[in-house]
């Protein structure tokens, strides 16, 4: 059903990874360019390891890759991942719209 037939586990690490507020924000961040963990940490009220755990979630979900540079631990979005994330979406979106397209046939025939 699914076009990527990703395995349960592939499917758990990407939406956990989306269902948090600072997952996704740092994902936006990387997005649009390169950042060092360290400056991803500058914009959260939270500690440095808190933002690298955030970063590891994005990795094992294969949104973010981060590479050693020097002392900086540099974080860049993986666009093949983003987009296997919104094939991934999109698709359940046609299915949610098929049913309720059907539910409504359904509630129109009585």
């Amino acid at each position: 059903m699914v076009v990527d037939r990703l395995r349960d586990t592939e499917f758990d690490r990407l939406f956990q990874a989306f269902a948090d507020a600072t997952r996704r924000d740092i994902v936006t961040r990387v997005t649009a360019g390169e950042s060092s963990v360290s400056g991803l940490a500058d914009h959260y009220a939270m500690s440095f390891a808190a933002v690298q755990k955030h970063v590891a979630v994005l990795e094992r979900a294969d949104l973010v890759t981060k590479e050693k540079r020097g002392r900086e631990q540099i974080v860049r979005a993986r666009h093949d991942g983003l987009q296997r994330a919104r094939r991934l979406l999109d698709e359940y979106e046609v299915i949610w719209r098929d049913r309720a397209t059907r539910i409504a046939e359904i509630l129109t025939e009585g």
